[in-house]
């Protein structure tokens, strides 16, 4: 099937801004629910693996247009890449259904990271949307902040400017990077909820 990174035409149709009104069921504050998720490298991820550090999760779609924004113009590699030099694990989490906009088999998955250089620990398949109904992740990307203890601090956007323009990117405030550091560095978030945009997830 193909998805953004593999097809330079995106339709704009595939875009749905969402309006991300829920109220989430995972709680900025809260510990962030345990789950286990198949990376497209083969491997399996248990999220209770990892306390003690500090987790990022990205969920992703290939066929969303913000992200195509984001990876075309390298920001979010940027920022995966930050993550890792500062020790940050990070997950980017697909739970597009089979069928639906945005599913890839592993190997396209795989193919479509190595391509637009993206560095995040691992590429997690959720194509039963369990884990993106946990955390009720709404768009892609819906960027969540889990702490040393486990605790969610940060969910929400990756920045602050939508709708948006090729620059966009540039000129917004860096909410989840601002987040990360912020953590990193022992201090507090803040603000630690923040509206997601993007492409409605396609369960």
């Amino acid at each position: 099937m193909n998805g953004l990174f593999r097809s330079p035409v995106i339709a704009a149709g595939l875009l749905a801004l969402s309006a991300a009104t829920a109220v989430a069921q995972v709680k900025t504050g809260s510990p962030a629910p345990d789950f286990t998720l198949q990376g497209s490298d083969g491997r399996t991820y248990k999220l209770s693996d990892y306390k003690g550090q500090v987790v990022a999760l990205e969920w992703l779609n290939h066929l969303c247009p913000i992200d195509a924004q984001q990876y075309a113009g390298g920001s979010m590699q940027a920022v995966q890449k930050e993550a890792k030099d500062k020790g940050v694990v990070w997950f980017s989490i697909i739970s597009s259904a089979p069928g639906h906009e945005g599913y890839g088999t592993p190997a396209e998955v795989t193919a479509d990271g190595i391509k637009f250089k993206a560095v995040p620990a691992a590429i997690l398949l959720d194509p039963t949307g369990k884990v993106g109904h946990l955390y009720d992740a709404k768009t892609t990307p819906h960027m969540f902040l889990i702490n040393k203890d486990g605790v969610v601090v940060y969910q929400g956007a990756m920045d602050s400017i939508t709708p948006r323009t090729p620059d966009d990117v540039k000129k917004a405030d860096p909410w989840f990077k601002n987040a990360m550091e912020a953590v990193v560095a022992g201090k507090p978030v803040a603000n630690g909820t923040t509206k997601p945009y993007g492409c409605s997830i396609k369960y």
